[in-house]
Formats: C-alpha cells, structure tokens, sequence
C-alpha cells in the first residue's frame, strides 16, 4: 500500500500554526518567530515531513540552484575552488549543480543549453568560454552569468580573476633579479584568457629589462603534454636556464621530466616556477615557488556579485581582478639579498 505524502498542511496543522508559516520555516532567508520555527521542525520531524523545492520554484520563480560549469579538475586549483564555491552558496541558501564540459565550443553549448533548462538563478562558469548565441539566450532569461578564474570580451558577463598579468610580471622581475638569462615559457591553453594574461604580463616584465623570451613552446594545462613539451624545450642544445610554466599542475610535469630522464639539478640547473599556488606546491618533493591565486578571496566576491545580480537584475556586470602574492621557495634561485 502506498504511504500517504505528508503535506505542508498537515504540518501546520498539527503544529497549530498557519500553512504559510510552513512555508517561511522551509524558505531560506525568511523571518519567522524561533519558537514557531522550532514547533514546526519538530512536526515535520515527525511527519517525516520534506518541503517539495521544484514545486515551491513553480509558485516563486526562483529555484534557488546556481549551475557551475567546469571543464576538467585535473588542476587541482579547480577540486578547492568550487567546493569553497558551493560551500559559500550553500550558506546563502542556494543549491549548486555541477556540470562538466571539454573545452570545444559545440560542447559546452550543450551543456550550457541543458543547465539553462533546470531553471537556475544563475550560472558560474569557470575554465570554459562561453558563444555570443548562449550569452544572448541567457541575457535574455535574466539569467546572471560570472565567469570564473576567466574573461571575455563581452559586457554581458561578470568576471573574477587572478589579476593574472600582475602576478606573471612579478615572476619575471623575480628570475630576473635571479641572475637568469635563458629565461622560457611553456604555455597553457592559448584559447584561455588566463594564458593571454599571464603570458602578457611575464614579457612585459622582459621587455622593462630589456629581455626576450629564449624559447617557448605550449602544454595546453595538461599533465601529459606539458611533459611533452618540457622533453622538447630541454632536448635542444642550448637549454634554458628558468621556466615560467603557466600553472602548477603542469610545472609538476615539468620538473618530473627535468629531474628524472634530462636529469637537471633545480634549481642549481634550471629555475622553474608556476602559478596558482595549489596545495601540492607546498609538498617538499615539488616546493615550487609560484604565485597564488586566492581562491577563499576570489569565491567570496563571485559570491557578492550573483546574489547581488540576482536580486538586482539591472546590477550592472562588474570585472574583478584579485591580486596574489608571489610565493617563494626552493624551486627557483633566489636573488641575492632576497628576504621575502
């Protein structure tokens, strides 16, 4: 025999208080007496009583779910991010849906298009670049959109970013000051806004010292062709003698490759540094000095600016860039007198 469902009305009626006092104790945000909230949690309790979200969505227009869009989690910076992001929301109130995307624009398309179906308040997409056709259909549901850890040229989005040229720059100065003058590059994905800038800024930061790049070549933020890439840049006659690397994640590949089969000292031979500053940084085997992208600062305003958006849809969109500290340690020379 089918058990019946337990409605808000029974609840309020066997807590003696009204069915929309039900509803408030079950809404997030709304004010409701703690004497009344604690009766009818009680009941419920009980009951076995479960507030129905989808139906409650129907009547408010609002899901309370905020759709996060992410490529891949192989760059351990991205696992951190987005469960501090759906921690961050969750205390707010809201429910998080996470999708998962490759980088090919008809792909995440898709994907886009069917998380645009579950009705969400808002969308946050990190590592993926979105088409002028899904801005528009999301610009035209009202539907808030803030790009996470990547931008575009496009005024519609939000954005909250490292301010990834600032921090490239400092690396340059820091190899620099080091004594270096074989100084390369190996690149992340060139689609990625995040590349352009920290490439950007670190020969900026050349360029003020009258430098060039020695050599460059891409590894595409992934472990397997970065390790590629680093066999090719350190199998040609004239090695460079410092490598910024565009991310952690490949900078580990990197300095794998380097130590074990070119069999190069860091950094006595080479100096290789990184960007992001994930936990694996830290870890002795590695001890890479990168910068780091402040993930508990950058989640904390991507946070302000959706619930700011979505409870003020004529907000206009804002551009973020959080500045990160470089951090040294041993996997670059230090510049004499160096007592940062």
């Amino acid at each position: 025999m089918a058990t019946e469902r337990v409605t808000s009305t029974l609840v309020a009626k066997r807590a003696g208080v009204s069915q929309s006092a039900v509803s408030r104790v079950f809404t997030p945000g709304a004010s409701v007496p703690l004497k009344t909230a604690e009766k009818v949690r009680k009941v419920a309790d009980e009951l076995g009583y479960r507030p129905n979200v989808l139906a409650r969505s129907l009547i408010t227009g609002k899901s309370r779910i905020i759709g996060v869009v992410v490529a891949y989690f192989e760059n351990q910076f991205y696992p951190d991010a987005v469960e501090r992001l759906s921690n961050a929301l969750q205390r707010e109130g809201y429910h998080v849906l996470i999708f998962m995307a490759s980088q090919t624009a008809g792909n995440i398309d898709k994907v886009l298009s069917e998380i645009i179906d579950y009705q969400v308040d808002a969308l946050v997409v990190a590592s993926v670049a979105m088409s002028s056709e899904l801005a528009e259909r999301c610009d035209a549901a009202g539907i808030p959109v803030v790009l996470f850890n990547r931008s575009q040229d496009d005024e519609r989005f939000s954005s909250v970013t490292s301010d990834n040229a600032a921090g490239a720059r400092r690396l340059a100065e820091f190899l620099i000051a080091g004594g270096h003058e074989r100084i390369a590059h190996i690149a992340g994905w060139e689609g990625a806004s995040t590349q352009r800038d920290r490439e950007g800024g670190f020969l900026a930061g050349l360029s003020a010292a009258g430098m060039r790049l020695h050599d460059r070549t891409v590894g595409d933020f992934h472990f397997e062709i970065a390790q590629a890439a680093a066999r090719d840049m350190f199998n040609k006659p004239e090695r460079p003698d410092a490598v910024f690397v565009a991310n952690d994640h490949m900078a580990f590949a990197v300095m794998d490759v380097v130590r074990t089969e070119v069999g190069l000292r860091v950094p006595e031979d080479v100096s290789i540094v990184g960007y992001d500053d994930v936990p694996i940084a830290a870890w002795s085997s590695y001890d890479l000095t990168t910068v780091r992208q402040r993930s508990n600062a950058m989640v904390e305003a991507t946070v302000e600016v959706l619930l700011t958006r979505i409870e003020n849809a004529e907000t206009a969109p804002k551009q973020i860039f959080i500045d990160g500290p470089l951090i040294v340690r041993g996997s670059a020379r230090k510049p004499e007198g160096w007592d940062e």
